[in-house]
């Protein structure tokens, strides 16, 4: 073999000493290098406050001022709280006689329901139904349905003029009613209730006396329905 021949063999042989980066370098701009992927991160989508409605819940009987405890607890720490409004037991301020003594309390207008004010979406729902004691939303096929205003409104006024205004006596009677009278005076007779002052608990009765029918004002645990 030749000198010439020895040459070129190593000539085809020698190394490169350009750099990787030199040799791969896009003088033409053709030829397009991918960014590297971007982490997979999964980012929940932010949900602006809409419009809230009042909605009755189903829960546990003589539990619904724990559930309404519990579920403002649940809410305050969820991060949901501004879809969230108020929380109501509906209740009544009446007063009780007992004896001769006249007691206030506040009784539950509709045992085993509670209302909350929200809007409804899978995050608000899902917080809700997973709380202990609380039973569904009521609505038809599942669907939470908002209270209709009226109903509202009735609830609402209940609870809010109960403190200042005069609580009503739970008489138990109705006018029309035929009673007879156990104490008093007037023992024995029987006559018809005429009117009933339910913030006082006294009944007027019309009774027969002497042939004539005479109103009488009694306290209402003075009289008794009659056996007819």
């Amino acid at each position: 073999m030749s000198d010439t021949e020895l040459k070129t063999d190593e000539q085809e042989l020698e190394m490169s000493s350009d750099t990787a980066d030199k040799i791969w370098e896009d003088d033409d701009n053709d030829f397009e290098v991918p960014p590297p992927p971007k982490p997979f991160v999964e980012e929940k989508e932010e949900r602006a406050p809409g419009k809230k409605d009042w909605y009755i819940l189903k829960v546990q009987v003589n539990r619904e001022d724990t559930v309404k405890q519990d579920l403002e607890r649940r809410i305050a720490v969820s991060g949901l709280k501004e879809y969230f409004g108020e929380i109501l037991v509906p209740t009544e301020i009446i007063t009780e006689i007992r004896g001769d003594k006249k007691k206030v309390v506040k009784k539950k207008l509709y045992p085993g329901y509670i209302m909350i004010f929200m809007e409804v979406f899978d995050d608000t729902w899902f917080l809700v139904r997973e709380t202990a004691g609380v039973g569904d939303f009521t609505g038809a096929h599942g669907k939470p349905t908002p209270m209709l205003a009226h109903e509202v409104e009735r609830i609402l006024k209940l609870a809010k003029e109960g403190p200042d205004k005069a609580p009503e006596l739970k008489v138990g009677y109705q006018t029309g009613q035929e009673v007879k009278v156990k104490e008093g005076p007037f023992e024995t007779l029987e006559g018809v209730v005429d009117n009933i002052d339910y913030v006082n608990g006294r009944v007027t009765v019309i009774i027969s006396i002497f042939g004539r029918s005479t109103p009488v004002e009694l306290e209402y645990w003075q009289i008794e329905p009659t056996n007819n």
